[in-house]
């Protein structure tokens, strides 16, 4: 009798086994829909990785994308950032002209950025743009973001 109970117990456990097995394989195939969004409430994350924004030509013929990690590392000192309430980080910074300069979205909206000419950005995307030398005549351009006006400023030298 104590054979046949061991024999029991043992396909028990290598039922259990497969079952969880099987369960837990499952699992990770349900694929996640992504989050539903209206125009009230955004839930979209955060991406880890955007890429850049060529929906129009912002950088010039043959331009090439940039990840945003890279961009990150290449325009680190030549960023601004544009939060949740469109609001420029850092508020003041100078350039010399024709330097190229990274736009970055850091919201879950389209953004229309003014930074002399205006460009379309796509949610947590970002563009790069070059800041011509015909501003030379005022020296300084104020940056809008939306509705909100001169959220950051650039002073442009020679």
């Amino acid at each position: 009798m104590q054979k046949n109970s061991y024999i029991t117990w043992i396909v028990v456990v290598v039922i259990v086994a497969v079952a969880l097995f099987l369960v837990f394989k499952n699992k990770k195939q349900v694929v996640t829909p992504a989050p539903v969004t209206d125009s009230t409430t955004q839930t979209t994350p955060e991406p880890t990785d955007s890429v850049q924004d060529t929906t129009d030509v912002t950088t010039g013929p043959g331009a090439v994308s940039i990840s945003y990690a890279n961009a990150l590392i290449k325009y680190k000192d030549r960023r601004l950032q544009f939060d949740t309430s469109c609001q420029a980080t850092p508020r003041s910074v100078t350039y010399k002209d024709n330097t190229g300069i990274m736009l970055d979205n850091r919201s879950a909206q389209t953004r229309t950025i003014k930074v002399g000419t205006t460009y379309t950005i796509k949610p947590y995307g970002f563009k790069i743009v070059v800041l011509p030398d015909i501003y030379l005549k005022s020296k300084t351009l104020l940056v809008d973001c939306g509705t909100a006006q001169n959220v950051a400023t650039i002073l442009i030298q020679e």
